[in-house]
């Protein structure tokens, strides 16, 4: 497989990226096929394909914020099961975030993750891809590293229409600082990540403010196991 990189809406591969994404998740987590044209053009977007004798069978999209030493995962797809991708693009991805934060001269605190409860949403079938079940995704982020944030979460619809997209977990991958390992994640931190993360989406719902201002009452936010 190749680990290709997606910088321009032109890009051959991108229709077939984005057509994926409509497969396998539901219409308000896919942003509007146009928009993604300014998105590209960002340089700390990155945003890459999984390809097999032509095809795209996975993706992933990430960035690394400098300022807060962290990184996000925004999202990761696997087109088919039975191929290793996921192995294949989880190591692709931190090998490159790693090139990335070197480059710049920074460090990387850890990184966040969205991942769907299905306790909470038990309706969604992602295209009927075993891979992509939110069972094998907790389980697979777990192994990985990442852990739940103890507070309950809700993002702004991609839709941009100021609808509350419910039913998922924020994640937080920590990596090792010298000998201890984090249990917990300064809330401000989280606030100053999702204010940061979500200022292209000028509708938000109240919900979300309201989530936002229940971290600026908190210090620090527990890890707990996915």
């Amino acid at each position: 497989m190749e680990y290709h990189r997606i910088t321009d809406i032109n890009d051959p591969y991108f229709r077939q990226m984005h057509d994926l994404m409509g497969t396998v998740f539901p219409p308000e987590e896919v942003l509007d096929y146009k928009l993604w044209e300014e998105t590209l053009k960002d340089p700390g977007i990155r945003v890459f394909v999984a390809v097999k004798e032509g095809s795209v069978v996975g993706a992933t999209e990430y960035r690394y914020y400098e300022g807060m030493q962290v990184a996000m995962t925004d999202f990761t797809i696997i087109g088919r099961d039975g191929l290793g991708i996921g192995p294949f693009l989880a190591q692709a991805r931190m090998a490159d975030l790693q090139a990335v934060v070197e480059a710049c001269g920074g460090k990387l605190l850890g990184m966040f993750a969205e991942i769907y409860n299905p306790s909470l949403n038990e309706s969604l079938e992602f295209g009927g891809i075993h891979a992509m079940n939110p069972f094998v995704r907790r389980e697979v982020l777990a192994h990985l590293g990442y852990r739940k944030l103890d507070f309950e979460y809700v993002h702004p619809s991609w839709h941009n229409d100021g609808e509350a997209v419910s039913g998922l977990d924020l994640c937080f991958m920590p990596l090792q600082d010298g000998e201890s390992v984090r249990e917990a994640v300064p809330a401000a931190l989280i606030r100053q990540f999702l204010k940061t993360y979500y200022a292209v989406l000028p509708q938000k719902p109240a919900a979300w403010y309201e989530m936002v201002e229940g971290l600026e009452r908190r210090d620090e936010i527990a890890l707990l196991p996915i």
